[in-house]
C-alpha cells in the first residue's frame, strides 16, 4: 500500500511522544503534521527534545479538535497522563479521527475499577464501551477496525504474554502466579519526582506500588480473559538505576510435569507468527531489547515450578513501539513497517 495517513501526537513533552517521533518520520506510510502541548505550544518540537533536530521540527500546538481535523489528521497518538485522555478522544472521534491512546483511561472495561485504582471516575463510559484493548498478540482482529485502540501497559504486555500459552492449555495453578519485575527509570514520566531524582535513584534497587500497583487490575483483566476464569496475581514492581527496560521474572506451579523443552516447544508454537515475540532458550537481558519492538521471552522449570523470563524496552515495546504496531494493523500496513 502507497497511502500516507496524516497523523497527530498529542503530549508532545514526554517520553513516549519522543519515542513515536523518532519512529513516524521513518515510517513509510505516516506523516506527523501536527503534535500538541500544553506547556510547549509555540515550540517546535526540536526545541524540547533535541534529538529530533532535522528529523521532526514541527511546531507544538494547544490541543484542538477542530484544527486538527481541518489540518487533515486521520490517527492521533494520545501520550496525554492518565486522566487528561479522555477529554481529549471524545471530540477526536466525534470528528472522525481515529485514536491510539497511550494513557490507561480505556483499558480497563469496568469503570468502578478504573475509579478505584486511578482515583477519579471515568466520564466516558460510552466511548469505553467499544475500546479495543491494543495487544496484537491477542486482539489482533479487533484492532484492524478499531477507532479506538487502548495501548496496553509496559508491565503488563511481560506478564501477559509471558502467562498466556501455560494458562490458555491450563498448564499451571492460577492462584499460584507471582509477577516479580523491575522498569527503568523512564517508566516514571518526565516530570521530576523525588524517587526519580537522580541522587535517590542511583546506585539504589527498590520495590514500589506493593499491592496496589495501577498495572494490576489490567493484568488480571487479561489474564482472567486468557483462562476463562478469575485471576488474581501478585504482582512487585521494582526500580532499576538505568534509562529504560523492563525485566519480569514470573512464577507459577505446573499442574503436571512438563520439561523445558516441552514447554519452550509450546510457546514457539503459540507464538511462531508473532513478528516481535521472541521466544529463545537462552537468557534474555534488557540490552537484548533495548530501542527494539522486541518482548523476548524464556521459559524453565524448576522443580514443579515453572519459571518464565520476559524482558522488553518500556517505552518501545512498552509504548510507542507497539502503539506503531496498532496503526500498522489498523491500516493493513506491515506490522514491522517503521519498527525494523
Amino acid at each position: 500500500m502507497n497511502s500516507t495517513i496524516r497523523c497527530a501526537v498529542l503530549g508532545g513533552s514526554g517520553y513516549t511522544a519522543l519515542e513515536l517521533l523518532k519512529i513516524l518520520p521513518r515510517h513509510p506510510h505516516a506523516e506527523v503534521v501536527a503534535i500538541t502541548s500544553r506547556t510547549e505550544a509555540g515550540q517546535a518540537i526540536s526545541r524540547v527534545h533535541p534529538s529530533l533536530l532535522n528529523r521532526c521540527d514541527v511546531v507544538c500546538m494547544p490541543f484542538d479538535a477542530d484544527a486538527l481535523a481541518a489540518a487533515g489528521v486521520q490517527v492521533a497518538f494520545g501520550c496525554l497522563p492518565h486522566g487528561a485522555s479522555i477529554a481529549a478522544v471524545e471530540p477526536l472521534l466525534a470528528r472522525d479521527i481515529r485514536v491510539i491512546d497511550l494513557s490507561a483511561d480505556y483499558r480497563l472495561r469496568d469503570p468502578a475499577q478504573y475509579h478505584r485504582w486511578y482515583d477519579h471516575p471515568h466520564t466516558d463510559s460510552a466511548n469505553l464501551a467499544h475500546a479495543v484493548y491494543g495487544l496484537p498478540e491477542l486482539n489482533r482482529e479487533q484492532i484492524r477496525n478499531a477507532r479506538l485502540v487502548a495501548n496496553p501497559g509496559c508491565y503488563p504486555q511481560t506478564a501477559i504474554l509471558g502467562l498466556a500459552p501455560l494458562l490458555a492449555n491450563k498448564l499451571i495453578d492460577a492462584a499460584s502466579i507471582i509477577i516479580d519485575s523491575k522498569s527503568g527509570v523512564s517508566g516514571a514520566g518526565r516530570t521530576p519526582k523525588l524517587g526519580t531524582h537522580y541522587p535517590e535513584c542511583n546506585e539504589n534497587f527498590s520495590a514500589y506500588g506493593i499491592g496496589k500497583h495501577r498495572h494490576t487490575p489490567e493484568i488480571e483483566q487479561l489474564l482472567s480473559q486468557i483462562a476463562g476464569g478469575p485471576i488474581h496475581v501478585l504482582f512487585t514492581p521494582h526500580l532499576v538505576p538505568m534509562d529504560r527496560g523492563i525485566f519480569s521474572t514470573i512464577y507459577a506451579n505446573l499442574n503436571a510435569s512438563a520439561t523445558e523443552a516441552e514447554l519452550l516447544a509450546l510457546y514457539r508454537s503459540h507464538y511462531g507468527r508473532e513478528p516481535f515475540v521472541r521466544v529463545r532458550d537462552t537468557l534474555p537481558g534488557t540490552k537484548d531489547t533495548a530501542h527494539t519492538n522486541y518482548l523476548d521471552l524464556c521459559i524453565k522449570v524448576v522443580g514443579q515450578r515453572a519459571v518464565i523470563l520476559a524482558c522488553e524496552d518500556n517505552l518501545v515495546r512498552g509504548a510507542s513501539g507497539v502503539a506503531v504496531q496498532n496503526f500498522n494493523i489498523m491500516h493493513g500496513f506491515a506490522e514491522t513497517a517503521g519498527l525494523v
